[in-house]
């Protein structure tokens, strides 16, 4: 069976590889996070496409790490007779030609190897077509897409795969390539891999001068501050939910999702996750990529784009991949993207506003997307809709997305506070409407909590995030009331909290358990941390940290006992640890209070 969890991540900024911890590359998309996959094994076998590189005879012991504070991967493997280590990383400077490096190092004795390379295009159906002229690399093709072969090891291609097999001493190394490029352009040339990971180790050094954190947990925040910049795609600013698609959350089940999209509602989490630690730049360039991405009249906003700001995501299914441990429908594109979500609307806004108080944004550009955005919103905000949980049913009046209501008209009403007094009041009184309407309509006073919807009863973690965002003080009795029913009624035996609790009329699929949401525990450590728990928030912390792998990253959600669930590494799991650590470090009560204290460390910056 596979484990989530054996997987690493490498990447290049415009794309990136799952590799297991037995050295196989099994998920590659090229050249983009959301293009077709090259190597889909990860949701079928390895004639759907991967890449092999392992030891001729018996392994008697493994491990592997990340070099340091970057994002190349080093994996270790002694047998009878020797120790190798594999590197294996994406150059960080190519942009047109992405690469994939490994470097295969003979540490003592000797070693014999084999590397079996098995391309399969269009999501691991596809062959390509092979050519090689006798003394150059191979290459292979199909449609658009070309590879190029550059390894210092021969190469068999045989059965439709590449085979190399090499013996290597002590002292000894040899290097492969892999470079992707345009089938009806030009072969590139090849990367030279040693000085490619001088480069790149050079990279994320002179890129972590930039991250400002003197608190505790130095190693799991930066950690995660290298997966999210790992998920930011470098030449627009738009960052994926995750570089994979349908990774069951829970196992063997249907609920399996295409994460390789920018979902908008990660926004201001990133904003202040990226201002906080002094990393300004992404947030610039993440704060374009949304203006862009939302840009247009009339505004029409999804809960999603590509990373390139494109709106349509037409969802399908792989009938040929078997998926993730049988886990099936194997799904790309996603269907929610045509979804009501007004919790967007919130967050989109919030971060505008925040963006343009630090100074990160230019005032002038954001006042009119500002403008159109909280327009719309008074237009929709009473209708229903499917929530931050994008239920495939009917839509309801959630109680969340009206809590993010309040926030868009909160936030535009301060951004107009200045400029336009008039429409500043008007928004501060719709503001006040919509808390109205949530605490009569959203708070059931029998049950001593906020509710999933006005007239659902469920709990919904979500609603832990009501303090976070300014709505009511994480000591209000009402809050209080809510963690207690959450903790309760969504907390697993094993302590760690679901989002909700699933039933077949949530979006129409089978009814089925899941894991524990890794973000919404995080937002519980905010909680807790903010009702003056700190020992309960620390524990828990350190709970959730614990359950990452042996890399420090995580999935979307935290198997019962051990395992991780999901797709992988989850960009929201790691923002919202980034964020619960800088609480913790004593970072500022909320978002919104955050802001005065981010506009001066931006100036001073």
């Amino acid at each position: 069976m596979k484990r989530i969890e054996d997987y690493a991540l490498i990447g290049d900024g415009e794309t990136a590889a799952l590799v297991h911890r037995n050295g196989t590359i099994e998920w590659l998309c090229l050249p983009r996070f959301d293009s077709e996959a090259c190597f889909a094994a990860l949701l079928g076998d390895e004639e759907n496409g991967c890449w092999k590189m392992g030891v001729c005879g018996e392994v008697r012991e493994t491990g592997r790490r990340y070099r340091g504070d970057t994002l190349i991967l080093e994996t270790e493997i002694a047998t009878e007779t020797g120790k190798v280590r594999l590197t294996d990383f994406m150059p960080s400077e190519r942009v047109e030609a992405p690469d994939v490096v490994r470097i295969v190092e003979c540490l003592e004795g000797e070693v014999e190897m084999v590397s079996e390379l098995l391309v399969r295009f269009d999501y691991g159906r596809v062959h390509p077509l092979v050519r090689n002229d006798g003394d150059g690399p191979y290459v292979a093709i199909s449609g658009p897409d070309g590879v190029k072969l550059a390894f210092d090891a021969p190469v068999d291609f045989a059965d439709r795969r590449f085979t190399s097999r090499f013996r290597l001493r002590a002292g000894e190394r040899s290097n492969f390539v892999l470079t992707w490029f345009r089938s009806f352009e030009d072969v590139p040339e090849r990367v030279d891999p040693q000085r490619a990971l001088e480069e790149t180790e050079k990279y994320w050094h002179d890129w972590l001068k930039n991250v400002r954190h003197a608190g505790p947990h130095r190693d799991v925040v930066v950690r995660s501050l290298i997966t999210l910049k790992a998920l930011i795609h470098r030449r627009t600013g738009g960052i994926v939910a995750a570089p994979t698609s349908s990774l069951p959350e829970n196992p063997g089940g249907s609920r399996n999702w295409d994460y390789r999209f920018c979902w908008l509602r990660d926004a201001t989490l990133m904003l202040m996750a990226m201002a906080r630690f002094g990393l300004y730049d992404e947030a610039r360039d993440w704060i374009g990529w949304l203006c862009r991405a939302v840009g247009g009249e009339p505004i029409d906003v999804q809960p999603f784009y590509s990373v390139v700001g494109q709106r349509r995501a037409i969802e399908w299914e792989a009938g040929w991949l078997a998926g993730f441990n049988g886990a099936r429908p194997v799904r790309f594109g996603n269907g929610a993207q045509s979804q009501l979500q007004l919790d967007i609307y919130g967050e989109v806004i919030d971060a505008l506003y925040q963006a343009a108080q630090e100074g990160i944004a230019d005032g002038d550009s954001i006042d009119q997307l500002m403008r159109m955005l909280v327009g719309k919103l008074e237009q929709v905000w009473q209708q229903p809709d499917a929530g931050i949980w994008e239920f495939r049913s009917r839509p309801s009046q959630h109680v969340y997305s009206k809590v993010m209501c309040w926030v868009a008209f909160d936030r535009a009403s301060g951004w107009l506070d200045r400029s336009d007094p008039k429409l500043s009041a008007h928004y501060r009184e719709l503001a006040e409407e919509v808390r109205g309407e949530v605490l009569a309509k959203g708070f059931d006073r029998e049950r001593n909590a906020f509710t999933r919807g006005y007239e659902d009863r469920e709990l919904d973690a979500a609603n832990l995030r009501i303090p976070l965002v300014g709505f009511l003080p994480a000591d209000d009795p009402r809050m209080c009331g809510t963690v207690e029913a959450i903790e309760r009624g969504l907390c697993r035996g094993d302590g760690l909290l679901m989002r909700y609790r699933p039933a077949v009329t949530d979006d129409g699929l089978q009814q089925q358990e899941e894991g524990a949401l890794v973000a919404a525990n995080f937002w519980l450590v905010d909680v807790y941390h903010l009702q003056g728990r700190e020992d309960d928030a620390h524990t828990l912390f350190e709970r959730l940290v614990a359950r990452a792998n042996d890399l420090g990253l995580l999935a979307e959600e935290l198997a019962e006992g051990e395992g991780q669930l999901g797709n992988f590494p989850q960009g929201l799991s790691h923002l919202s640890l980034v964020a619960a650590a800088h609480r913790l470090a004593g970072g500022k009560v909320t978002d919104r209070d955050a802001v005065g204290d981010l506009a001066r460390a931006v100036t001073a910056g």
